[in-house]
């Protein structure tokens, strides 16, 4: 046998070799799997795969090449190239595999066998180029050692490889893994050498024709491999640089926008959506701050109370557009009369709250004079001649008050008194009117309590349906039994009520009782009644309402069909477009939708026909005069038309005389509601008086269809 040697520093070179190949393995399946678009990372994995098969079969021949036999060597050259291929074939799978999204062992292991199918291939196809005369005998045991090196060492790279391809890029997280991928690959190779058998009268084919040399081919292996290898690797961190700009832009861009976001919800919190002045609770924060500030430095400052006078009257004559339009010229108009220090906030409606610091009383004649002035001399809305007012209350720190509540009810009283004295004025708060404000201050705390010591009750009044003449539900209304003052009317408590916020809080009660009283009515036979509940504007404004109607429904165990929510007209159309967004949520439920007050303020037929109401309630105002006004009869029957059409149930409120209801009748209203037919009473006289059928009423004979001169034919 012809006995072999190495040349030491061509072995070394193979191994660098080696471990180069795989440490572009590695950086390749990183880049497959994290390219941002299918084409590319198509690209990386064929180019990737040509560099990492060049690799490993440039570690192979420079291997070849360190081994010397005492005969001349040489390769031929289609063999050498079928070798190379099956080394791109091999690195291109391995690539592949490890690009997938997982890696099951079942898979790893048929991968591995393979992968090392193939690098042996290689190996062994390299072998036969040098076209050795007798052939080469291999060792069996050194051959089925290196087929299962080369196996074990695909396994080990393909299991790295897909671990580490989703891994940040830092050199020592690939370097070892590199390094013991790399002397696995060679020790395959060096393993197959020592397997092959060299008969000693062997002749290398290749050598004499016209194979390859060894002479210069090895110096151009070397300088080409590790000269591809070299660019992969450069332009796959070019491509890792890139793409950490990108995504730093990306993230700086991200940051902007949650910034953006962030001030936007900054702004939508503290700020009135209109007119983008300071709202209630920017209000009390700045009051607060003012309060610190007088304290600290014994300033003195003025919080004055601003109601436009008339704007009601503009909603009702020209739409809530206007309106809105009004209510932004006159803080506009307000905020150019302040210095930057001061500040002007909207409560809500037409009421403003401006903060100003003071020097002397005269600064705060001075301003309100200036105020009052500037909103009286129109032209705030082009196009439209409005007359507008404006009454003041104002209330100065540490004069009158030293807290935020203090100056801000007295402020109110004040403006009160200002209204009442005349309106288009202002008026300072005086010792005198302490004791409205101090009641207003009373009646509130109490308020605030009259939920958990029962104080406040249901009383339903029933709704007849005009086909059967018999009760089909009832409208809750509330009611507040004070210890001390007594029964206290609905249009005392509830406006106080709307200005604190504690109207959401008695809603929500309401809602859950009017709901537990009906599945009472349920429970006890009357399964076809329906109960309607009045909602706030502030309560239809809170984000927390849809939630609140599913939980009293599912808590009581009420149909939705079987609970009516009454919103008025106004709120409505204070926001249409959030309004129905609301209301079709609402509808989804299954509860009923009732437009209360209509006609009293400014609808769009647009969006009254994409409201998802089931009923229209007809003020009483258009019913007290049904019986003398033609013009009335023309507006109900105007109505009931529309409602019909658009596949509601009409309502009519406030049948007092049989001749109102004899015209509603006649009109086509579908339901009554009125003294006529019932006064409010707690839910136990409700029972005892509807529990039967009760008899239809007679309408005298005055009021029949032959003598109403006001029906229409």
């Amino acid at each position: 046998m012809l006995i072999g040697s190495y040349t030491p520093w061509l072995v070394v070179v193979s191994l660098l070799v080696a471990i180069l190949a795989s440490f572009t393995a590695l950086d390749m399946a990183n880049r497959v799997t994290t390219a941002p678009s299918s084409r590319i990372s198509v690209l990386w994995l064929f180019g990737g795969g040509c560099a990492m098969g060049l690799g490993i079969w440039s570690m192979h021949f420079i291997g070849m090449l360190a081994f010397r036999l005492p005969i001349p060597l040489g390769y031929d050259l289609g063999l050498t190239a079928a070798s190379l291929l099956a080394a791109i074939a091999s690195s291109i799978f391995a690539l592949w595999l490890v690009s997938r999204p997982t890696l099951p062992h079942t898979r790893l292991a048929l991968g591995g066998l393979l992968m090392g199918c193939g690098i042996a291939s290689m190996h062994y196809i390299g072998m036969s180029a040098m076209l050795m005369r007798p052939g080469i005998e291999y060792h069996s045991g050194w051959f089925i050692l290196s087929v299962l090196v080369a196996v074990a060492a695909s396994w080990v790279a393909l299991f790295v490889a897909f671990r580490l391809r989703h891994n940040d890029t830092r050199l020592h997280h690939r370097i070892v893994p590199a390094v013991l991928l790399g002397v696995a690959i060679v020790g395959m190779h060096y393993t197959g050498m020592a397997a092959a058998q060299f008969p000693a009268n062997s002749v290398c084919g290749a050598a004499a024709g016209d194979g390859l040399q060894t002479q210069w081919l090895g110096a151009l292996v070397m300088v080409l491999t590790i000269g591809i290898l070299a660019v992969v690797l450069l332009v796959s961190w070019l491509d890792q640089r890139q793409q950490a700009q990108l995504l730093r832009l990306r993230n700086q861009r991200l940051r902007s926008s949650l910034d953006d976001a962030e001030a936007e919800l900054s702004q939508a919190a503290l700020h009135d959506p209109l007119t983008h002045l300071p709202n209630r609770l920017l209000l009390q924060q700045r009051i607060d701050q003012a309060l610190v500030d007088a304290e600290l430095r014994g300033g003195r400052f003025a919080v004055m109370f601003m109601d436009l006078d008339g704007f009601k009257q503009v909603n009702d004559a020209y739409g809530h557009q206007t309106g809105d339009s009004l209510l932004v010229a006159v803080a506009a108009r307000t905020r150019q009369l302040l210095r930057p220090t001061d500040v002007l906030a909207r409560l809500g409606g037409d009421e403003f709250v401006l903060v100003v610091g003071i020097e002397n009383d005269e600064d705060v004649a001075t301003v309100a004079n200036r105020i009052i002035q500037s909103i009286g001399k129109g032209n705030l809305v082009p196009g439209h001649e409005l007359q507008i007012t404006a009454s003041i209350g104002i209330a100065i720190c540490p004069d009158h008050a030293a807290t935020e509540r203090q100056l801000m009810g007295y402020a109110d009283a004040a403006m009160y008194q200002a209204k009442e004295a005349g309106r288009n004025a202002y008026v300072v708060f005086a010792e005198w009117m302490s004791d409205s404000a101090e009641q207003q201050f009373r009646l509130l705390a109490d308020l605030r309590r009259a939920i958990e010591l029962n104080q406040l009750f249901l009383q339903y009044q029933p709704k007849v349906r005009v086909s059967t003449h018999q009760v089909s539900g009832a409208e809750a209304l509330i009611r507040w039994q004070h210890p001390e003052q007594g029964l206290i009317p609905p249009d005392r408590f509830i406006r106080l009520a709307e200005r604190s916020g504690v109207i959401n809080d008695i809603g929500r009660w309401a809602l859950n009782e009017a709901c537990r009283q009906l599945r009472r009515w349920h429970d006890a036979g009357h399964d076809n009644w329906s109960v309607s509940v009045n909602l706030s504007p502030i309560q239809f404004g809170s984000p927390y309402l849809l939630q609140e109607v599913s939980d009293a429904l599912e808590t009581h165990r009420v149909e939705p069909r079987r609970l009516v929510l009454e919103i008025t007209e106004s709120a409505v159309m204070r926001d249409t477009d959030t309004s129905l967004r609301l209301l079709q949520s609402l509808a989804r439920l299954g509860v009923g939708i009732s437009i209360d007050d209509f006609g009293t303020g400014y609808s769009s037929l647009l969006y009254l026909k994409r409201l998802p109401a089931t009923e229209i309630k007809i003020d009483h105002a258009f019913v007290r005069d049904l019986e003398n006004s033609s013009e009335d009869v023309v507006i109900v029957s105007a109505i009931v038309a529309l409602g019909h059409a658009l596949d509601m149930d009409i309502v009519a409120e406030g049948v007092e005389t049989a001749g109102q209801r004899a015209y509603l009748e006649r009109l086509g209203c579908d339901f009554l509601q009125g003294y006529l037919l019932g006064r409010p009473v707690d839910p136990e006289r409700f029972m005892q008086l509807h529990d039967l059928p009760r008899p239809r009423m007679v309408v005298a004979p005055e009021y029949q269809t032959s003598q109403g001169g006001h029906f229409l034919d």
